[in-house]
C-alpha cells in the first residue's frame, strides 16, 4: 500500500505493535508494508525501496542490526528508525554506528513514532537552495547528498548528513542540543538529547577531524569557522 507521503516498511514480529504502528503511520499519510521477520524485511526493503523503514532490533531469523548492516554494505541508505526493547546504551550506539538514523525504545508512543518517521522522511527529501557548501577541506553537496573530505567520499547516514549540513551552513554558530533536535530531527522537545551526542560522535569519527566540531560545554556544538 502506498500513499501521498510515500511507503514505510515496518519490520516487526509482534503483531499488535506492528498493527498500531501501521494505523498511526497511515493516519499520518503514509502507505505501510509490514514484514514479520528480518529476512523478509530485508527482501522487502530491497524490492520496494521505501521512503523509510522502521526496524525492530530483536527480530527472528535475522536481527535488525544485521539487516541494516547488509543494506549499508550494498550502499542502500534507506532512512532507518530502530525500534528496540533493549535499553542498554551500547545497543543504541551500535545501531547508529551501523547506519540507523534514529531509534525509539519500547514501549513507545505510536504518535511519536509517526512524528519521528515523518521527520526522517522530510529530512531525506530536503534539497537546499545553495547546493554545495565548502568549509576548508570539507565539501557537502546538498542536491546529490554527498560529502567529501580532501576529495575522498564519506558515507553518512541521512541524519548524520543533515546534522553536518546544519553545522556547515552556519560555521561558528553555537547550536544547543534542543535547537539541533528541532532543526534536524524535527522534534521541538523530547528527552532524547543524548542521541545528538551520539550522532555528533559518529560524524566526527567519519569526517576524520574531530576537533573541527567543537563542544561548547553546557551549551551544545559548533563548527569552527
Amino acid at each position: 500500500m502506498t500513499a501521498e507521503r510515500g511507503l514505510i516498511v515496518v519490520v516487526e514480529d509482534e503483531h499488535a505493535i506492528a498493527d498500531v504502528a501501521r494505523l498511526y503511520l497511515v493516519e499520518a499519510g503514509f502507505g505501510v508494508h509490514l514484514s514479520r521477520d528480518g529476512l523478509s524485511g530485508l527482501a522487502d526493503i530491497r524490492r520496494l525501496r521505501p521512503a523509510a523503514a522502521v526496524v525492530d532490533i530483536g527480530l527472528p531469523g535475522l536481527d535488525g542490526i544485521e539487516l541494516v548492516r547488509r543494506l549499508r554494505a550494498e550502499n542502500d541508505w534507506t532512512p532507518v528508525l530502530f525500534s528496540t526493547a533493549r535499553d542498554a546504551e551500547v545497543d543504541r550506539v551500535l545501531g547508529l554506528e551501523l547506519g540507523g538514523d534514529d531509534y525509539l525504545t519500547k514501549p513507545s508512543s505510536p504518535r511519536e513514532l509517526a512524528t519521528r518517521v515523518s521527520a526522517l522522511v522530510r529530512r531525506s527529501r530536503v534539497r537546499e537552495a545553495s547546493t554545495v557548501l565548502r568549509r576548508g577541506s570539507w565539501e557537502l553537496d546538498a542536491t546529490r547528498r554527498t560529502v567529501h573530505v580532501d576529495g575522498r567520499p564519506v558515507d553518512l547516514t541521512t541524519t548524520e548528513f543533515d546534522l553536518l549540513a546544519q553545522l556547515m551552513r552556519s560555521p561558528g554558530q553555537v547550536f544547543t542540543r534542543t535547537q539541533l533536535l528541532a532543526e534536524v530531527w524535527g522534534v521541538a522537545d523530547y528527552s532524547g538529547t543524548r542521541t545528538v551526542d551520539t550522532h555528533i560522535a559518529q560524524v566526527r569519527a567519519k569526517m576524520g577531524a574531530p576537533d573541527r566540531i567543537r563542544t561548547v560545554r553546557g551549551v551544545g556544538y559548533a563548527l569552527d569557522a
